[in-house]
């Protein structure tokens, strides 16, 4: 198969090109700089120029593949609602081509909102309207279905660790150095779930093998980590204090990220793992932290 992946130069996204030549697809990475497509090229992929933003581009990548891949996000947070239309838009356009065309689409959404406080599972689905969360790729998906495409949901953990994480892990971490302790709230016994990015990459391309249109799937290796044992081994790891605070104290501490660090988010893989036969082998996100790089240099 030959396969368009946005965001294919990324953190997951690189994983992911890995593993599809590795099972013997083709790859049609997105690249907006000459860098980006010198990974490509290396990986041993094919490059289509252009960015999420550049519609007529991911359509055009979209047009030359039998299937898609859709990891690509703007990762900035100080304008979450701005990328988060974005990114809608891009799903929208991808999927414009894809429809009555019976080739799978794959887009990415997350574990941490879909059932906050008790454990979120595959067929729990968002109800539209009810979330204030701006990024609406979930329902994005949807609507895109609804026009005759063929797509699945790849639901990622709050944590997708592994070497070159700069996610929430590293941020923790970050805050942690600048503050001088390594906080939780209350009693921190908030959990996240976690899947490493070799084993997540595994998955996206199970999720387009078997794709079954409207599935949702998760990439949880593990449920539920407490927040005070992740705070707990970075305080270990940077030998400064680990303390509870009150909400407004850890408001002060985390700033905006204050809403991440109270999520309790444990996820459910069972029906993904049933569904599709994955198997999560990879290092769990606490000997991770303890035996890699995420200590050593400032993220």
């Amino acid at each position: 198969m030959r396969v368009f992946v946005t965001g294919a130069t990324g953190f997951i996204g690189s994983a992911i090109v890995r593993d599809l030549i590795g099972a013997g697809h083709q790859v049609l990475g997105l690249a907006r700089s000459d860098s980006a497509a010198s990974l490509l090229l290396t990986a041993g992929a094919e490059v289509h120029r252009g960015d999420l933003e550049d519609l007529d581009s991911l359509q055009r990548g979209a047009a030359l593949a039998d299937g898609v891949i859709h990891t690509g996000f703007i990762h900035d947070f100080a304008r979450f609602k701005e990328v988060s239309e974005i990114d809608r838009l891009a799903i929208e356009a991808i999927g414009a081509v894809l429809a009555g065309s019976d080739r799978p689409f794959i887009v990415t959404s997350g574990t941490a909102l879909v059932s906050p406080g008790s454990l979120a599972t595959e067929d729990i689905i968002p109800v539209p309207g009810v979330s204030t969360h701006p990024r609406m790729s979930e329902q994005a998906a949807d609507a895109v279905a609804a026009k005759g495409v063929r797509i699945s949901v790849v639901r990622l953990s709050p944590s997708v660790h592994g070497e070159g994480d700069h996610g929430f892990i590293p941020m923790l971490i970050n805050i942690a150095r600048e503050k001088g302790v390594s906080a939780y709230i209350g009693n921190g016994l908030n959990r996240w779930s976690a899947v490493h990015r070799e084993d997540a990459a595994v998955l996206y391309r199970l999720a387009l093998e078997n794709t079954v249109a409207g599935a949702r799937f998760h990439g949880a290796a593990e449920e539920g980590i407490p927040f005070r044992t992740i705070a707990a081994v970075i305080g270990q790891q940077l030998n400064i204090p680990v303390v509870s605070q009150s909400a407004e104290e850890a408001a002060v501490h985390f700033g905006w990220f204050i809403g991440f660090a109270g999520l309790d988010c444990p996820a459910s893989s069972k029906l993904t793992r049933e569904r599709l036969n994955w198997h999560p082998a990879h290092t769990g996100l606490i000997p991770d932290m303890e035996q890699s790089d995420y200590f050593n240099i400032k993220k």
